[in-house]
Formats: C-alpha cells, structure tokens, sequence
C-alpha cells in the first residue's frame, strides 16, 4: 500500500536518509525542514502521513504535533515521532499531543516500513469514513471531528488476555483508576468474551503459554464483531520481528516490556480517542444514509426510498407471476387542520396517522410518506380484494379515533380517501402510480373518508 509521507528534518542529511528508504518502498515522499513548513503542507492537504522530527530550531516537533491535532483540518492525519529521545518521558509526552507512534534513531528500517504501512491502512480506512460523512454538516448533524479534538481517552472498557499474573496486576493497577479492565488468561475464551462483549479495546500479551499471541489477534481481527476495535500488543524485547508482523496484520499498537505506566496509559488514550472518533463516523454515515430515505417527522421511509425499490418489486412480482398492489392514502381536508389549529397541530395528525397506518398494515407492506398528507402502501403479493381489505382497515382506523393536539389538550376528527391499483404483470411503476392516483380522485370526489380501487 502507497501513501504520501511528509519527512520533517532541519538535518538534510536525515531528510535524504528517510526519502531514500520510504522511495525504495513505492511511497511518495514529500520533506519539510521546518515546523510552520510542514504545518503548511499539512494544512494544504498534500500528505497521508508525518514523520516528525523531534529536535528541531524554532519549533520543534512536539510543538508541531499539538498544532496539527489541534487543528480540525488536520487532526486527522497519522503522525510518528523520530527522535533521538530514547526515554519513556519523552515517549509520553508525543503521544500526550497526539503522536501516533514514536521511532528511536538509528532508525530500524523494518520497524519504519513495517509502522508506515500500518498507518497508511488505518488513514485509507479513516478517510473513507470521513468522506462518506461530509454531507453530515449540510444534513445538520454536528461534526464528528469537533467533538473528538475534546475526546480524553477515558473510561473505555478494555479486555486483558495475559496468563503472568504479575504482569497483568500491573497493567490492571496503572489502567483501573481511568478505565474498567477485563483480564481473561485463557486465548479461546477471550477470543468469545471478545465477541459477545462491549470492549472497546484489547491489550494482547505476545507471550502467552502455549499460544501464540499473534493468532489471536489474528482471529480479532477477522471477526465482523471484533474487526474495528483496536488491539494494543504487549512484546518482549526478542519479539521484535513478531512485532512487525503484528503491525503488517492490523494490530493498532504495541508495547515494549518492561512497561511503563504513563506509556501504557498513554497508548491506551491513544487508541481510544481514535476508535471513538471512527465509531462517530460511522455513526454519521448510518444517520446520513438514514436521512436521505426517512422521513424525519413521521419515521416512515420517504418517497426517495420508495422510488428506489418499488421498481425492483415491480420487476420481483412480473417475474414470479405474482400480484402487487399499490395503494395512496391522502388526509381529508388536511390544509384545514394547518389553517385553524397551526403546523404543530399537523405535524401531531401526521405522526399519529403514520403510527395508525404501521400498526393496522402487514409485516411486510412498505409504508412510505409520499410528500404533504399523502402516503402510500405497498403490498407485495397482493391482489385487489385482499387489498381492498387493508386498505379499509386503514380508512376504518383512522376514522375510528379522534387525533390528539396541542400536548393533549384537545383532539380533532380526521378521515383519510384512499386509492387502488394492482400491478396485473406491469413493472411499469409510473403506470401502476398514475392509476392508484386516479383511483384515490375518485374516493375525493366522490365525498372523501372512503376507498376506491382502479377497475383497470
């Protein structure tokens, strides 16, 4: 997988050093050599991925790093710290303003490549989410983003799978003042505790008796209920090259014992704070898509969703020698109610009337707001007579009650005229339309609160 990686370095021997390895490896590299130059790159959003140097004139890279997460626009794109730096303080403190990893110079060309790539794939998945969510601002709903940059990385609900009891008491004791820590020491069991549970992280050892850590993961990662929660691995120093090949499966972040707390909650902060902001996305996402098929006051499926699928089981029914009936309900005299109780009184009416219609009609009828007062109800397999049926237990219904206004303080009488049409073979969905439309005329014209079906 390629990506643009930006190289921030004041030394262009360094500079040189990473184009070189990140070029052999098919990336596109771009060099900034100080920190309001790769702010501005950043912002311009030309790269995928920083490698940042830590001790540079000026700004230096922490500095960098707190200005890119702090910015909406660029909050967003992976950052790894290259240092010099090789204490646990320092460590704590990039990840503190956000870095996403830390490399210690000289620096492992392997564990460069093996985290590059790693990140690459977590910002193509990131990025698509947050393409699908750009409609979410225009639809009115708050931006993801805004509410992640106040995100703290607390309370998340983590599963342990560690068989050493010292270890997993440590980590337990660093994590429990901030977060609810699980500890499962058998792999099979965490692996089914992981599924049925509501984690939001796990913390995996690679040294577990008798199984190898990396398979669990592994199996984590392949499973729809596990696939999107991140998985921090907890490595001994002689598992470094199991490590890199942790990253190349997808396993989020890693741990070098002997652990430091402050790394470890840290980490765990880390990961939480970006989890939650792509559980937020896809949230966006599913809220968009739901909005541009509901119908937002009544909760039905509005005419978009209808004009999509109504064509498909116009062509199921032909194609199975089955019939399909069509049917449009339109409220009597609903501009009176707007006229002489006000909006909120019509709002009330057609919620009420869109809750009647879904309790009196079958499982499998698809009931959608057309526009206005009108509705309609498709009935697959479903010829007139049993049609008619329905459609008078609607009428009957909504006559059959008055309407509740004004908060309760008052109710109204409301009737509905409906018309019918079956499909007779035709997919022809504007064919079928035009004659439950004709047919729901005659219901109006002939005194209202009554159904008529197309003699077609």
């Amino acid at each position: 997988m390629t990506a643009r990686v930006l190289v921030v370095d004041d030394i262009l021997a360094n500079v040189k050093l990473l184009e070189a390895r990140l070029s052999a490896e098919y990336f596109e590299v771009l060099t900034a050599t100080n920190g309001p130059e790769a702010l501005s790159v950043c912002a311009q959003g030309l790269c995928d991925i920083v490698l940042l140097d830590v001790m540079m004139p000026g700004m230096d890279g922490f500095e960098v790093c707190q200005r890119l997460k702090a910015d909406i626009a660029t909050a967003h794109i992976p950052v790894v710290m290259v240092t010099a730096l090789d204490q646990p303080s320092d460590r704590v403190k990039g990840l503190q303003v956000g870095a996403d990893d830390f490399l210690t110079k000289p620096i492992d060309e392997l564990a460069l490549i093996a985290r590059v790539r790693s990140l690459a794939r977590l910002k193509v998945v990131m990025d698509e989410l947050r393409s699908r969510a750009m409609t979410s601002a225009s639809l009115g709903m708050p931006d993801p983003l805004a509410h992640a940059l106040k995100e703290q990385g607390r309370d998340g609900r983590i599963l342990l799978i560690e068989d050493r009891a010292s270890s997993a008491e440590r980590m337990v004791t660093a994590l429990t003042p901030l977060h609810k820590v699980s500890i499962e020491t058998n792999p099979q069991e965490a692996l089914f505790r992981g599924a049925e549970g509501d984690w939001d992280m796990f913390v995996v050892s690679l040294g577990l008796k008798d199984y190898d850590g990396l398979r669990l993961c592994s199996q984590i990662r392949s499973l729809e209920r596990t696939r999107h929660l991140p998985v921090l691995m907890v490595a001994d120093l002689e598992d470094r090259e199991r490590v890199l090949r942790g990253l190349d499966l997808g396993v989020n972040d890693y741990l070098m014992r002997p652990i430091d707390r402050n790394e470890l909650l840290a980490r765990v902060a880390t990961q939480l704070r970006r989890k939650r902001y792509a559980d937020l996305l896809r949230n966006n996402v599913q809220a968009s898509i739901e909005m541009a098929v509901v119908d937002q006051l009544t909760g039905l499926h509005n005419r978009r969703y209808l004009e999509l699928h109504l064509t498909s089981l116009l062509d199921n029914a032909a194609g199975r020698g089955r019939p399909l009936s069509l049917m449009i309900l339109d409220i009597d005299h609903f501009k009176a109610v707007n006229d002489t109780y006000g909006h909120d009184a019509g709002d009330a009416v057609l919620k009420a009337f869109a809750g009647r219609v879904k309790r009196v009609v079958r499982q499998g009828d698809l009931v959608c707001r057309l526009g206005g007062e009108e509705f309609v109800v498709v009935m697959p397999d479903t010829a007139t007579p049993v049609a008619s049926v329905i459609a008078e237990r609607v009428r009957s219904a909504v006559q059959g009650e008055q309407f509740t206004i004004d908060d309760g303080a008052r109710t109204i009488p409301v009737t509905v005229s409906a018309g019918l049409a079956e499909s007779l073979g035709d997919p022809n969905a504007d064919s079928l339309f035009k004659r439950a439309d004709r047919a729901l005329y005659r219901s109006k014209n002939s005194g209202r609160n009554r159904v008529t079906a197309d003699a077609a």
